[in-house]
């Protein structure tokens, strides 16, 4: 039961006062880093800055706690910025709130059935390409606010309806607000160059702020967007159940449960490599799960692993989920004390924040390195699914990119299957010595690689019957698994030979085909006899089996 037993408890068997004051100093720091990401996630998502701060303490607080992983840091991440966007759009509040809740459940059943290793299975192009897709989508999203246009009113949803209202208001472009965004910017690349302990993204909101107020520049802020914005504690949030909602927010349960499965186990695996830890995945999709529930109860948003303030965490010294909690109380203290002054933030400087975001998660070495030197199918796999992200949603793109992956792996093995069959010496050509001689009666048939449905039809388009044969053998010791679509191709093969009056030897069947074989009665069927360990007895069967005839 240790693989359920939350990393924080076993942390604390050998917890010192050394490390609780690394981990208060990891946890504060962190906490700024996280303060202006999590106001600019939660209005990238389409809700106000508050649930940002709400899914940071919340979701933070109990991840850290109930999570697998030493190290992680959570709270609102870019990856679910499109999709809750969305889901509000359509549904509301409450909608997102219900599917979150559900998204949790999913998530702690994920955990308690141990399926934490089955994200393995989910191809590194498709996170690859679906992970670059958010981070072009999260780029088009904030060209309006970082060249402070006028949309007229409309409120798109979709990326390339954005991107096209960009060009149709192309005309509406605040250069006051491009010149307070692209400082900002220059901030967030320039600073960490030269100065490392103080966050670059705070000194760009002091900036952005300073820009604004002190020119008197005409450029929209927080509090030009969110006039109510205030301090204080998140009150409970509890939508109205019913089977019809429950139903409709289902795939969106779904998808935010295998988002957030996906990146904070790919965030807890690169905090493993920081620290030489290991994570335990089931217990950790257990606390995401438990942590997404509490968040949006509480006001919040869906919230997974950071890979960022991860990263940030492990280098100023967090080693144990402390430093997890003690960010998410730093930024409890800072949305009571200090929430007020966050309107004065300017919208083109959240943007600037945006679009390093972006960038640091659109992984495009990763890509271009995959469209160089990957397969073919790889590839199409990598492109489908980052353009499905950005035209369509991130749902489109894994479910097509998964079928699309599946097909062209099921391809790759077929054609790493072979059924060749042996050659046989004339009379005329020179006898080799170490060859054993095989009547002519006798036919003997090699089979490589896995047989499935995909290759079953091979079997009988390879393997031919001549009128002369008597027995004949087929060799399986290349064959690793076998699927009862192959197995039924194999038992018709057996049946149009018996009726030929020839008698199938098999040689050397491994461990998954025989078990196969025994369940479905076609040892029985062909005879224990006929089965041999190896092709020297199987050829002596073989010709046994001739003196019979």
């Amino acid at each position: 039961m240790e693989q359920f037993k939350p990393m924080l408890f076993t942390c604390m068997k050998k917890y010192s006062k050394e490390q609780f004051v690394k981990d208060v100093v990891s946890g504060i720091i962190v906490a700024i880093i996280a303060l202006p990401l999590s106001i600019a996630l939660a209005l990238a998502s389409g809700v106000g800055p508050e649930p940002g701060l709400y899914t940071a303490i919340v979701a933070g607080f109990l991840i850290s706690f109930f999570g697998g992983s030493t190290v992680q840091i959570a709270g609102p991440t870019a990856a679910f910025a499109t999709i809750v966007a969305g889901i509000i759009a359509t549904d509301g509040m409450d909608g997102l709130i219900i599917a979150t809740i559900m998204a949790g459940i999913i998530l702690i059943l994920l955990g308690v059935f141990k399926a934490g290793a089955l994200i393995k299975f989910i191809p590194y192009t498709i996170t690859t390409g679906f992970t670059a897709g958010i981070a072009v989508t999260i780029l088009i999203g904030q060209f309006k606010d970082f060249f402070g246009m006028d949309f007229h009113g409309e409120k798109p949803i979709e990326t390339m309806d954005k991107l096209r209202l960009f060009f149709v208001n192309i005309d509406t472009i605040n250069w006051q607000a491009v010149l307070v965004g692209v400082v900002c910017l220059a901030v967030l690349i320039i600073w960490p160059k030269f100065f490392q302990k103080v966050p670059a993204s705070i000194i760009a909101v002091f900036v952005g702020i300073a820009m604004v107020k002190g020119l008197g520049m005409n450029v929209n802020t927080i509090g030009t967007l969110y006039p109510d914005l205030k301090a204080g504690l998140p009150s409970v949030s509890v939508p109205h159940f019913s089977f019809s909602v429950i139903m409709n927010e289902m795939p969106n349960a779904f998808t935010i449960a295998i988002l957030a499965a996906i990146e904070s186990l790919l965030s807890a695996v690169v905090a493993d490599g920081m620290v030489n830890s290991k994570h335990r995945s089931n217990q950790e999709l257990i606390g995401q799960g438990i942590g997404n529930i509490g968040s949006v109860l509480f006001g919040g948003i869906p919230a997974t692993g950071a890979i960022a303030r991860t990263a940030a965490n492990i280098k100023n010294g967090g080693r144990t989920p402390i430093a997890g909690m003690v960010h998410s109380i730093t930024l409890l203290i800072i949305l009571v004390v200090l929430m007020p002054f966050a309107k004065f933030i300017p919208m083109p400087c959240i943007a600037a924040i945006l679009f390093q975001v972006a960038y640091n998660m659109c992984q495009w070495r990763p890509f271009t390195r995959l469209v160089k030197y990957a397969p073919k199918s790889d590839i199409i796999v990598l492109v489908l699914t980052f353009v499905l992200t950005i035209v369509f949603d991130l749902v489109v793109a894994i479910e097509w990119g998964m079928i699309v992956a599946c097909i062209l792996f099921i391809k790759r093995m077929s054609e790493e299957t072979h059924v060749s069959g042996w050659t046989y010496q004339s009379d005329e050509e020179e006898f080799v010595d170490d060859l054993r001689p095989v009547a002519k009666e006798i036919r003997v048939f090699e089979i490589t690689g896995p047989l499935f449905f995909g290759v079953s039809d091979m079997l009988a388009e390879s393997i031919n019957v001549k009128d002369y044969t008597k027995v004949l053998v087929m060799r399986m010791r290349s064959v690793p698994a076998i699927d009862i679509t192959a197995l039924r191709a194999l038992r018709d093969l057996v049946e149009r030979a018996e009726k030929k009056g020839v008698t199938v030897v098999f040689s050397h069947v491994n461990e998954q085909p025989r078990q196969m074989m025994e369940k479905a009665d076609f040892i029985k069927i062909v005879g224990e006899e006929n089965f041999q360990p190896n092709i020297d007895a199987a050829l002596d069967r073989a010709e046994a089996l001739l003196w019979l005839k």
